[in-house]
């Protein structure tokens, strides 16, 4: 029986290191934007079985980041002006974002033409069914370039 439990508690310790890897889920999402300050999307939806979610924002115009730059933002929907405008006093090489905010849930650098940005975010901090939207932060494209996010 002693045996039995020495060989037994190697076997259990595997299996429960390996439980969390087994049941994380990566879910992709691509968006596009453009010269014309518009994403491809108006609603992003995302199962309650991600764990994490790798957005690709790809810039489909020919315009330099510093003329008509996008990036991804990513808030709850009640912080998602106050973040864009607070954005607004920063600059390009903080992706027109406050620096460590914690409204902002998950974006991606700001790009231009031609470019291509990924970022992968954890699910943790999202509530199913909760209530957010992705934006543009570049100074005036929040208002056209933005959508819902659907989790859950």
């Amino acid at each position: 029986m002693e045996i039995a439990v020495k060989l037994l508690v190697p076997v259990l310790l595997a299996g429960l290191m390996l439980a969390p890897a087994a049941h994380a889920r990566v879910c992709a999402v691509s968006i596009d934007s453009t010269d014309q300050m518009s994403f491809s999307q108006k609603e992003i939806k995302v199962g309650a079985d991600c764990s994490q979610v790798k957005l690709t924002l790809r810039h489909t115009g020919k315009l330099a980041a510093t003329a008509m730059g996008h990036n991804w933002v990513l808030t709850r929907t009640a912080d998602y002006q106050p973040v864009a405008m607070a954005g607004m006093r920063t600059s390009l090489a903080d992706s027109y974002l406050p620096k460590g905010d914690a409204r902002v849930l998950a974006h991606t650098a700001v790009i231009g033409g031609g470019q291509t940005t990924s970022v992968t975010f954890s699910t943790a901090k999202l509530a199913k069914g909760g209530d957010y939207t992705f934006f543009c932060s570049f100074p005036g494209h929040f208002a056209m370039m933005k959508g819902r996010f659907l989790f859950g």
